[in-house]
């Protein structure tokens, strides 16, 4: 009752037939739209009030539901993400190291190959230099050694040749002053003794050597 007498009083202001003994017919279309308005003022506040409420319950929701995955990922899935990177970490760490190893130990092998190659290649020129040596010494030896056989047979074939010439000289020299002997006997009627014939192979001999110089 309260609720509508202050649209009553405000309604013979604005309507003239509450003055004129009719209230209940200017009344009728004022109140039907006096609830109206409260209706459509509650759907108004209903509308402005619901948004805000789903969406802090949204967010409450969302909130508590990404802790349960946040934990869920923490205690389930991260601890074999975490394993799994370390040991794939481990595993390229020592596929590194192994590399790194391998790497260091060819450069110890090539400086090992190196150093003998170079080793070899000096041994193999002190070799030859020494080979030189000797070969240049058994030359020099061996020219030597010739050279003296060679002096010495030429040597011995000049005594051999003068040795030869001599004795032929000897002989012819001994077959002529046997012959000049026979000759002279006959011619003398006589035989000329061995000691006359070497008296005269000496005589014959000097002046032969004689006449050579």
């Amino acid at each position: 009752m309260h609720g509508s007498s202050v649209p009553i009083r405000f309604a013979e202001r604005e309507n003239p037939c509450l003055r004129r003994g009719n209230p209940t017919q200017a009344l009728r279309p004022r109140l039907v739209r006096e609830p109206m308005a409260n209706r459509q003022e509650h759907t108004m506040l209903t509308l402005a009030a619901g948004p805000l409420d789903t969406s802090i319950v949204d967010i409450v929701v969302a909130i508590v539901v990404f802790a349960i995955f946040f934990t869920l990922l923490r205690v389930l899935v991260w601890p074999k993400v975490i394993g799994g990177l370390d040991a794939r970490y481990a595993k390229i760490r020592s596929e590194i190291d192994a590399a790194e190893k391998a790497r260091h130990e060819a450069e110890s092998a090539q400086k090992k190959f190196e150093l003998k190659l170079r080793e070899a290649q000096e041994e193999a020129t002190r070799t030859i230099a020494e080979a030189q040596a000797t070969a240049r010494k058994v030359a020099d030896e061996l020219r030597a050694k010739n050279d003296a056989e060679l002096s010495d047979m030429k040597a011995r074939a000049l005594a051999d040749i003068q040795s030869a010439r001599e004795s032929a000289v000897r002989e012819l020299n001994e077959h002529a002053v046997a012959l000049a002997a026979t000759m002279a006997g006959k011619i003398l009627r006589r035989e000329v003794g061995a000691s006359d014939q070497s008296r005269l192979v000496a005589e014959s001999l000097a002046e032969l050597a004689r006449a050579r110089n």
